[in-house]
């Protein structure tokens, strides 16, 4: 009896917009039309049109999934039912609004993981996502836009994607569309037009939308087999080192590092160091932050370590020389606190002992007031 041959993993393709309006909607349903005319199974496992009517126009002949029913905090609300897709199989699965965070009691937190199930059972998916919605790039969104953005999507789920398509649109043409109520109804259109939808605010995503997928697509055209590089420009690769710490702009600083890794194509290590004897311990506020710390970092794809040393900077460095660490990342320190000569002689020691490493001090980013 011959073993049934490996189901190949579904391939993902991301339409990516800058902000609500622009069409990543309207354009799956219009692909998923494309799809069923040429006799490809497929159908719709979410949409949100947002009363949209153009939208809810272009659902008509596609089959829809049925969302599922689920109670919290004697609430009930709906959403995408991943397990009735994997029973009806499609070829092909349109999804809406891929950063959502599920409901509590559903079987996996984001939306990416039901997506995830979709692609290991073969199906391919086509989905929707606003740049502001790209983990490394929160804080520079919330500098952007005055607002924090609590959905996410880590960015190496991002860079599995088979296909990213920017889904573009002047922001004058969007505003147009918000003032004839084709994005929203008049009231929450113009709420929308006096805070996030200002004309410098758009043109600001949608360069980094446009900078984003270029980036993307750059990865993809020249990415080599493993097999195929050379060990010695491997050996030359570049190695981003991250000093983590307690302190709430640790977050911001492994964003930033990501990032410029990502775009260097660089190995990145986020590191903690601890006095010597405490490294194993687990109490204290300002161990669990690290901690936190360190998690958020493995979220991210990025390895990490907790080393122990009395001369923290002295602990870093030569980790750093032994790792072939080609830059290190640190935290500058706060003027907002009285208290920091120490961390800024940290700072400057480690400036000093790695002559030969190149020192990136990164500022914390700040929200928008007002």
């Amino acid at each position: 009896m011959t073993e049934p041959a490996e189901r190949k993993r579904g391939k993902l393709k991301i339409l990516l917009g800058y902000a609500a309006g622009v069409g990543k909607t309207y354009r799956m349903l219009e692909e998923a039309h494309q799809l069923q005319a040429q006799g490809i199974d497929v159908v719709v496992g979410y949409f949100e049109p947002h009363g949209r009517q153009d939208t809810i126009e272009k659902m008509k002949g596609l089959e829809l999934i049925p969302r599922r029913k689920l109670g919290h905090r004697g609430l009930e609300f709906e959403e995408m039912d991943p397990e009735a897709i994997l029973a009806r199989q499609p070829a092909v699965c349109a999804v809406d609004e891929y950063p959502h965070t599920n409901v509590p009691g559903s079987e996996r937190a984001k939306r990416w993981e039901d997506v995830a199930a979709l692609l290991d059972a073969g199906i391919d998916v086509t989905t929707t996502m606003n740049i502001q919605h790209l983990e490394s790039l929160n804080d520079q969104m919330r500098e952007i836009t005055g607002i924090t953005v609590r959905e996410t999507i880590p960015d190496w789920v991002v860079k599995q994607a088979d296909e990213l398509v920017l889904i573009d649109l002047p922001p004058q043409a969007l505003l147009n569309r918000l003032q004839r109520g084709a994005v929203y109804a008049p009231e929450k259109a113009q709420r929308a037009m006096d805070h996030f939808f200002k004309e410098p605010t758009l043109a600001a995503l949608r360069e980094m939308a446009l900078r984003q997928t270029a980036h993307e697509v750059d990865l993809r055209q020249t990415a080599v087999p493993a097999a195929a590089q050379d060990p010695a420009a491997t050996d030359r690769q570049e190695r981003i080192l991250l000093h983590l710490t307690d302190s709430p702009a640790t977050v911001g600083l492994i964003r930033r590092g990501r990032r410029v890794a990502d775009y260097l194509r660089a190995e990145c290590i986020g590191v903690g160091v601890m006095p010597a004897g405490t490294a194993g311990g687990s109490s204290g506020a300002k161990r669990q932050a690290l901690e936190n710390h360190l998690d958020f970092a493995r979220k991210l794809h990025i390895e990490t370590r907790v080393l122990e040393g009395e001369d923290a900077a002295e602990a870093l460095v030569e980790f750093a020389r032994r790792n072939g660490v080609t830059q290190i990342f640190l935290q500058r320190p706060s003027r907002r606190v009285l208290p920091l000569l120490s961390k800024r002689q940290f700072v400057m020691r480690v400036v000093d002992l790695a002559k030969d490493i190149q020192v990136t001090i990164v500022a914390e980013h700040r929200g928008r007031t007002g």
